[in-house]
């Protein structure tokens, strides 16, 4: 072996060290003793998929997890944020908008816990639509069962939710007490901030991802069903502060959807933040493009700053 390949070769190895030392420090399953609702399909095996040149494009998920990335301690300042990836209810975009996410909010003193969550499916759950929201309450419940052990505070533990990830983080942040499965829990699953990274919000024809609302709801919906997932209109005085932000030139979920629940919140006089760039598309998430929609993650910690979730 030739001094190129040699160094090549210790390249790659210290990179594989380095990656491991970043990766999440724990790995946990969020229903050990088995998934409620659950229908056993052994022919529905969770992969990984390669979406247009991008890996980690999770599908058909049956075992969800989280995934819990926690900075070094002396740097930790005690918040937590539960991820939430999109991908339309049809696929998890595990990457930038998962543990991406989480190692950049380490670099701010502040634990990142990537939720790999149930696609809606009729293959494995008896009711489809409730899946998500499920491992969702579970998750953060089971953070704040091991809040001490983390060095998480339980008062500032808040979810991030991109695109349909998005309508998931706001499900829980206006369907927390929603019970969905059954529980002695007393552990509350309500988060104390949303952050909505072009969100789906709701599911109302006009407005909604035609994609999302049929995975997760079915080709023909009930204006009941449709009504309880559109959570700006499930918005009161208790919903969680948010920060929410979208692109105007967005052609996958409109701004409106961001603007609707943005507005919901304003008239129940719970403290938001919008932020609408003039371009940025969608599916950004921390991928380094170019646009003032970059700014994105700054404003971010700012806006948690001012709202003393971190110093």
């Amino acid at each position: 072996m030739n001094n190129n390949k040699l160094n090549l070769l210790i390249l790659i190895l210290m990179t594989a060290i380095t990656s491991t030392n970043i990766s999440a420090q724990q790995d946990l399953k969020l229903w050990p003793e088995g998934v409620p609702g659950a229908i056993e399909d052994p022919s529905y095996i969770e992969s990984m998929t390669d979406d247009k040149g991008r890996a980690y494009r999770t599908v058909r998920v049956s075992d969800p997890t989280i995934k819990v990335y926690l900075p070094p301690k002396e740097k930790a300042t005690g918040a937590a944020v539960l991820i939430c990836p999109g991908g339309g209810y049809g696929l998890l975009a595990y990457d930038h908008e998962g543990f991406e996410m989480a190692q950049w909010l380490n670099t701010h003193g502040i634990a990142g816990i990537v939720l790999k969550y149930r696609l809606p499916s009729n293959n494995i759950m008896q009711d489809k639509s409730v899946g998500p929201l499920q491992d969702a309450q579970r998750a953060m419940r089971l953070i704040r069962h091991n809040a001490e052990a983390w060095n998480i505070q339980t008062n500032k533990i808040g979810i991030i939710g991109f695109s349909a990830g998005g309508h998931l983080a706001s499900t829980l942040s206006t369907q927390y007490n929603r019970e969905v499965y059954p529980t002695t829990d007393t552990i509350s699953a309500r988060p104390d901030y949303s952050i909505l990274i072009y969100p789906v919000i709701s599911m109302k024809d006009g407005i909604t991802h035609k994609g999302s609302r049929t995975n997760l709801l079915g080709s023909s919906p009930s204006e009941e069903i449709i009504h309880q997932y559109s959570n700006e209109l499930q918005i009161n005085k208790q919903t969680p502060i948010a920060f929410l932000v979208h692109s105007a030139n967005d052609r996958a979920v409109p701004f409106e959807n961001s603007f609707e629940y943005f507005k919901a919140l304003q008239q129940n006089k719970v403290k938001s933040e919008l932020h609408i760039f003039e371009k940025g598309g969608h599916g950004y998430g921390m991928n380094k493009t170019k646009g003032t929609h970059l700014q994105w993650p700054e404003m971010l910690i700012k806006w948690m700053k001012m709202n003393k979730i971190i110093q």
